[in-house]
């Protein structure tokens, strides 16, 4: 059976402009495109996020997967890292995000995960959204109406996460559903290119490169050119075809629909099933 999305896709990463490492590690083969960003300093950050990756990579080439093998390997890429030794990566952390392909009663879906503050877009019809939420003490101040949005940005404590795979955090993942579209682009990247890049910038990138791996080029490129003051992670992916059934409602309310949120509603905290619900 084929893949229910088919996708062109491209990848970019850098160390930027002021650290000697690149911390950063990624994913981008189908069915899963996952972009991790190590915490911990010198090569244990690194270490980490390469733990990660290299627990998922081992679904590559797979047409789709279900939540639950994403829940399992999740698992198992925290107790690994946990289970660091000291001097090769012991306490350090790492953020994960991203989408892997996802097939509910024959349909194509984005199935997303975020921990941490690296972020997942997506730009479908002319609409481009944050898929993620930023687990973040700035996100959650701004969400408690204690900080403004456009002052973020600039905040001191805007790299002080919430939760993360190891570093002593042991808080869920979100999950979202988002029934996939022809023509859907996502962006999964580090805080390297949300923090040097806004989202209009973003936006503008992604609408003006047609192609995905000009896209991811250009986005890492444009946050040097602003500073590139941390490691730059960009996945630009492509939904080319997507398979769906006959006479799929367009408030994506079917039956398949709803089952498919029933899935992931055990840690979920955000829960998209629309279109445009982000």
């Amino acid at each position: 059976m084929s893949s229910p999305v088919t996708v062109a896709f491209g990848s970019a990463t850098d160390p930027g402009l002021r650290r000697a490492i690149n911390e950063d590690s990624y994913l981008a083969v189908a069915p899963l495109f996952l972009v991790a960003d190590g915490m911990g300093g010198h090569h244990a950050g690194e270490i980490a996020s390469a733990t990660v990756i290299d627990e998922f990579s081992g679904f590559a080439g797979r047409d789709s997967l279900e939540i639950d093998e994403v829940r399992a390997a999740l698992a198992q890429a925290r107790r690994r890292v946990e289970a660091l030794p000291a001097g090769e990566g012991a306490g350090a952390g790492t953020t994960l995000t991203g989408v892997v392909i996802a097939d509910v009663d024959g349909e194509g879906y984005w199935l997303a995960i975020n921990l941490g503050d690296s972020r997942t877009y997506r730009l479908s019809e002319g609409v481009f959204e944050q898929v993620s939420v930023d687990h973040s003490v700035v996100q959650e101040l701004i969400d408690a109406g204690q900080l403004a949005p456009e002052a973020a940005s600039s905040d001191t404590r805007r790299n002080v996460i919430t939760r993360a795979i190891g570093a002593g955090s042991d808080g869920d993942a979100d999950y979202w559903l988002i029934p996939a579209e022809p023509g859907d682009r996502i962006l999964v990247c580090s805080d390297g290119l949300s923090s040097e890049l806004d989202s209009a910038a973003i936006h503008a990138v992604l609408v003006a490169e047609t192609q995905p791996q000009c896209a991811a080029t250009r986005l890492v490129h444009e946050a040097m050119l602003r500073g590139g003051r941390d490691n730059i992670t960009a996945l630009v992916v492509d939904a080319t075809a997507v398979r769906t059934r006959a006479n799929r409602p367009g408030d994506h309310t079917s039956p398949s629909a709803a089952a498919a949120a029933d899935e992931v509603d055990g840690d979920t905290l955000p829960r998209v099933v629309a279109t445009g619900g982000f």
